[in-house]
Order: structure tokens, then sequence, then C-alpha cells
């Protein structure tokens, strides 16, 4: 299956859709997005998830705490987070753990108890046999040394702002890396040189709706409705064909997600 164009992290469970959500998903799908994953960030918003996935052309979820989480929730959570896992480990539109990782850019947290959370859910993660949907936020080699302590079967490093060298390690560990709204600001210089310097084969497409807004949505909702012309950026700035960037970030999704393309499949007309 190719040229499908596939959101790898929207977040349409948060409160800035409820006033139009169906609209939103309505607009999304007209605008030529083939799937959206809808990542949780704690057990709190695993059945949202879930049944927001069903509701969606191509939806798609993945169970996770978030490290902006952490701090609120329980110990018991991790232990609920294996039972939705093992509940739903048959459902084809749970597609990774996640959204997990490590955030070392706010202050205030507790990153001891953020590392707890992380490793117990690769360990989840390895269990299931499911990728991850990685959280890399000024925390990319300490999430390198986590990965490689507990490895997983890849994944997605979403909105990924590190170096060239960074990158390949996650390219060489089996994920691919999420380029969004960050990337259309003429001013994200690093973010724009990896956009061109990876092989178009190791990134996807993403916008994490309702946050991280492109350039011309700057201070407004964001939404997987600007997932095409996201795409579009890229293609420019690889000058390379919109169709080719939209084929192979589209393929690459359904590499590092597998059982992604079950789900696109079942959606397509």
């Amino acid at each position: 299956m190719t040229g499908v164009l596939v959101d790898t992290h929207c977040h349409l469970d948060a409160a800035e859709f409820d006033p139009d959500r169906d609209a939103v998903i309505t607009s999304g799908h007209r605008a030529g997005v083939d799937g959206v994953i809808i990542p949780a960030v704690e057990v709190g918003n695993f059945d949202s998830v879930r049944l927001l996935a069903q509701r969606v052309p191509g939806g798609a979820y993945a169970l996770g705490i978030h490290p902006l989480f952490v701090d609120r929730a329980q110990d018991s959570d991790l232990e609920q987070l294996a039972v939705a896992l093992k509940r739903h480990c048959d459902d084809p539109r749970l597609v990774a753990v996640g959204e997990i990782g490590l955030d070392h850019f706010v202050p205030g947290l507790d990153r001891a108890r953020q590392q707890l959370f992380f490793e117990a859910q690769l360990r989840l993660a390895d269990e299931f046999g499911l990728p991850t949907i990685l959280h890399v936020r000024r925390a990319q080699d300490s999430i390198l040394g986590c990965l490689r302590r507990h490895p997983v079967c890849g994944g997605i490093a979403h909105a990924f702002n590190g170096s060239l060298q960074q990158a390949m390690a996650y390219r060489d560990l089996g994920f691919a890396l999420g380029m969004g709204g960050a990337m259309t600001d003429p001013r994200a210089l690093r973010i724009r040189r990896l956009a061109t310097q990876m092989a178009l084969e190791d990134l996807v497409l993403e916008t994490d709706a309702p946050d991280i807004s492109p350039i011309w949505r700057r201070g407004e909702r964001n939404s997987s409705g600007e997932l095409p012309q996201i795409a579009a950026t890229l293609a420019a700035l690889r000058a390379s064909p919109l169709e080719m960037v939209i084929a192979a970030t589209g393929r690459t999704a359904m590499r590092v997600l597998p059982k992604l393309e079950r789900v696109l499949v079942a959606a397509s007309p």
C-alpha cells in the first residue's frame, strides 16, 4: 500500500477539540489525511483515545503515560496500563505504547520518577511486542541509553530536535523521526537541516495537534488538516515531489508501526 498521508501524532481527544471534534475529523479527511494516530497521555484517557480512533477514518491509537503526567500518576497506573495492553492487544487499532519518554526541558519535574515510568513502559512494550511513540525533549541521550538497556521493536521519535548523530542513533534502533509544525518555521534551522540530511525513509509526518502549530497557524489551534501543507514544506526543503514525500513517509509509518497497515487498508475505499 503506497501513497497514504498519515498524521502519526494527533491528540484529537484534547479539550481544545471539544466544541467541534466531528468537524475537525471531517475536515482532516477531506484534506486528504488517510490515517491519524491518537496517543494517550495518562490512564484517564485510555478509553477516550481508543473509542475516538474508531470514529476517525484510518484512526489508530497508542496507550501510555506521558512524562509530563507522571508526577500526578499513581504507581498502580503502570499496572492499569499493563491490563489495558493485555485487554486490547488484539485490537488492530492499538499500534504502539505511547506517548512515553523523558522531558528534561520543563523545570520542576521529578526526573527519577520519569525514568522509572519510562523504563517500566519500555518493558511493557517489549512484553507485548509493540513499538513505542517517544516524547524526546532535551533528553535525547538519556532516552538512547534507556533504549539500549531495554530494547524495543522501534517506533517513532516524536517532534525530534536532536543532532544528526543522535538522529542516526535512533534510526539504528529502528525509530523514524517525526516531522511536523516546527519544521515549517524558517528559524528552526536544526530541524530543517535534519529534514534534508536524513534519508526520506527515516521520516514520518505529524501535527501534535492541537499543539506545535505550523508557521501559518502560529498562535492558533493545530489540526490534522494542516498535514498536507506540512508535507509540502518537507517536499520543498528536500526539493522532492510532494507525491514522493507522501508515499515514502506513509510507507515508513506502516513499517515502524506494523499494525497500522491493516487499519489503513480497511479504511481505504
